[in-house]
């Protein structure tokens, strides 16, 4: 394995880029290389967060338990004054970053009676399984009768990342990232023995 340029080491702090010009400070985990392509393993300066809307309907609309839904992209853009509102009566600022909305500031203790635990079906793995990720809720709020919670996941968030050579980086999409799948396991392979 050649040796990665200077600016893609380990606990360097870079900015990942999206589509939408949007930019996301991140520290590099872990760097290695495919096929001449330097990859990245960033962990974002700032704290991820999600926004979820609960519903009680079925997708055929009937009534149901009340289960967390995905906000939209589309649905953000309204959403974002009430929500940076409330999360900054705890002193956080919320932020459109690339990838992933973030909040700046110190967040509260972590408190096992504000989280949950999620089931998420992972599409990207070989088969439909079921995963489980642990949200932390740092805020809930009320937008056109709809009760939304503001959470942070308790794991950190992993970002693969192409680096480029001008000290940016750049997401990896979902389809790119399945057909590199192997090279990159066993390029982490070669990375932790």
């Amino acid at each position: 394995m050649t040796s990665t340029p200077e600016f893609a080491q380990e606990d360097t702090t870079i900015t990942l880029r999206d589509e939408t010009g949007r930019s996301l400070s991140c520290q590099v985990e872990q760097t290695f290389e495919v096929d001449d392509t330097v990859f990245g393993l960033l962990l974002p300066i700032d704290t991820p967060i999600e926004i979820f809307a609960w519903s009680n309907e079925t997708e055929d609309g009937e009534a149901d338990d009340e289960t967390l839904i995905d906000v939209e992209e589309e649905e953000i853009e309204a959403l974002f004054p009430t929500a940076a509102a409330v999360l900054a009566e705890q002193n956080l600022t919320l932020q459109k970053t690339a990838v992933t909305l973030t909040v700046a500031g110190e967040l509260p203790d972590l408190d096992e009676e504000d989280c949950f635990t999620l089931e998420i079906n992972d599409l990207l793995s070989q088969g439909d399984e079921a995963t489980s990720e642990e949200f932390q809720i740092l805020a809930t709020f009320f937008h056109d009768e709809v009760e939304f919670t503001v959470c942070t996941p308790v794991d950190p968030l992993l970002i693969f990342a192409r680096l480029l050579s001008d000290g940016t980086a750049q997401v990896v999409p979902p389809e790119e990232f399945e057909q590199l799948r192997p090279e990159i396991e066993s390029a982490l392979f070669e990375v932790l023995d």
